[in-house]
């Protein structure tokens, strides 16, 4: 019974995380969520007690299996510290079903819109965030001490890396050029080994 329960409970984060990244949190309403997933109204309620619980719990599970995707890249992946930060970026630009990649990423999608609207939105992607930044950083120093990155503070060097792929993924949903990521990524390269 209680495996029928975590399906039913997954599926409802499965069907919500399609519409989410596609329409936005507050464009899809909770009928158009159990309707697409065939769940009755009681059994939404059942699991969550709000739109915003759910939204919480779906932003909580997308970190979940996104940071297993980005540790088995840059934590457990082959090559250099700065072979494996460069291919976790330049996975950004992959077109898949006509999307990038970076249209998928629930940060990109939601930080603006429910920043404003829910603390708990918003710290849950916040402590997502951090995670992903904490990661990054870990895999800097790994090149700091291989000798295939050239700079002093991981920490610093990993955040400002993000906040250039969060503002580059933005400015490629407006301008739908994927010009701007490849960009990104050339900038990426020369913030971790400048040219001396």
């Amino acid at each position: 019974m209680k495996t029928k329960t975590n399906d039913t409970r997954q599926h409802i984060l499965d069907i919500g995380y399609q519409l989410v990244v596609t329409k936005g949190f507050t464009n899809v309403g909770l009928s158009e969520i159990l309707k697409t997933a065939a769940v009755p109204k009681g059994s939404f309620y059942h699991y969550f007690k709000s739109k915003e619980q759910f939204g919480e719990a779906l932003i909580q599970h997308y970190f979940e299996q996104y940071l297993e995707h980005v540790s088995a890249i840059l934590v457990q992946g082959t090559g250099t510290g700065f072979e494996r930060v460069t291919d976790y970026f330049s996975r950004w630009l992959i077109i898949d079903n006509g999307t990038c990649n970076a249209n998928k990423c629930v940060v990109v999608k939601l930080s603006a819109e429910v920043s404003d609207l829910s603390e708990p939105m918003r710290e849950a992607l916040k402590k997502g965030a951090y995670s992903i930044v904490n990661l990054i950083a870990s895999c800097i120093d790994d090149g700091i001490k291989d000798g295939s990155i050239m700079v002093t503070d991981s920490q610093l060097t990993a955040q400002t890396l993000y906040q250039l792929w969060l503002g580059a993924s933005l400015f490629y949903k407006l301008s739908q050029d994927v010009t701007v990521l490849q960009q990104a990524l050339v900038t990426t390269k020369a913030q971790l080994q400048p040219v001396v």
